[in-house]
C-alpha cells in the first residue's frame, strides 16, 4: 500500500496525496538541510534524497526532489518551455506540491529550467526590491554536471578566502549575467544547480570572478 500524506485544499478539507518521498517527513527534511547547506557554503555540493516516484521527463529526479522540498501552495513557479509543454510534469508538480504554475517569470518565487543552455536571461526573473530583496526568484538549473566546465572563482559569505566552481551546461553569456546579477546585492536572483544526485548553489551575495579560458 502506497504511503500517503494529507495536504490542505480549499473548503477546509484535506485530501491524501501519494508521497513523492519514501519517508515524506524525514526525506524532505534531509533535502532541505542539503539545500540550506549549499546556500550557506557556495560552491560546495551535497547529496540529495531521491523521490520514490520517478518523475516524468524532462523533469529530472534531483529537480523533482528539490521541488517537493521547496514548493508549496504559496510559491508560484515558472517552468521553461520543455517543462511547460509537458502536461505530465505540470500534473506531477501540482499533485505533489500544490504550487501554482505561472507563465510570467517575473512573478515566480521559483523557476525550473530543464534546458539551461537556452534559458532566458536572469534579468527576466523577479530581482526583489530594496525593501523586500527576499522576494526575488530562485532559479533552479537542472541536468548539471559539476567540475567539467570552465571554472569561476567565488568569494564572499560562507567561503574562506576563495573557492573554485564549475558546472554546466549553461548559456555562453551565463556567467556575465551572474556577475551582473550579484552586483545588485541585496537584490538579485539566487541560483540552485541540480546534478544527477547532488545539489550546489550560488546565492546573490557571492562575488564571482571570471577566469580566462
Amino acid at each position: 500500500m502506497e504511503t500517503t500524506v494529507s495536504t490542505p485544499v480549499q473548503n477546509g478539507r484535506s485530501t491524501p496525496l501519494s508521497a513523492g518521498f519514501l519517508d515524506p517527513v524525514h526525506d524532505a527534511q534531509a533535502c532541505f538541510r542539503a539545500i540550506m547547506s549549499v546556500m550557506a557554503r557556495p560552491g560546495t555540493r551535497q547529496k540529495l534524497v531521491m523521490c520514490s516516484e520517478v518523475p516524468p521527463e524532462p523533469l529530472t529526479p534531483a529537480a523533482a526532489a528539490i521541488a517537493l522540498t521547496l514548493f508549496d501552495y504559496d510559491t508560484p513557479v515558472w517552468l521553461d518551455r520543455p517543462l511547460m509543454q509537458s502536461e505530465a510534469v505540470k500534473a506531477f508538480l501540482r499533485f505533489h506540491t500544490g504550487a501554482p504554475i505561472l507563465s510570467e517569470p517575473v512573478e515566480a518565487a521559483f523557476a525550473l529550467v530543464s534546458e539551461p543552455q537556452s534559458m532566458i536571461p536572469l534579468a527576466s526573473f523577479n530581482q526583489g526590491s530594496a525593501e523586500y530583496p527576499d522576494q526575488s526568484t530562485t532559479v533552479i538549473l537542472t541536468g548539471q554536471t559539476f567540475g567539467k566546465a570552465q571554472a569561476v572563482t567565488l568569494a564572499g559569505p560562507g567561503i574562506k578566502d576563495t573557492a573554485s566552481f564549475s558546472t554546466g551546461p549553461t548559456p555562453p553569456v551565463f556567467w556575465d549575467q551572474v556577475v551582473s546579477n550579484n552586483r545588485q546585492f541585496p537584490r538579485g536572483v539566487d541560483l540552485i544547480f541540480a546534478g544527477t544526485a547532488e545539489v550546489a548553489a550560488l546565492p546573490r551575495s557571492t562575488r564571482i570572478t571570471l577566469t580566462e579560458a
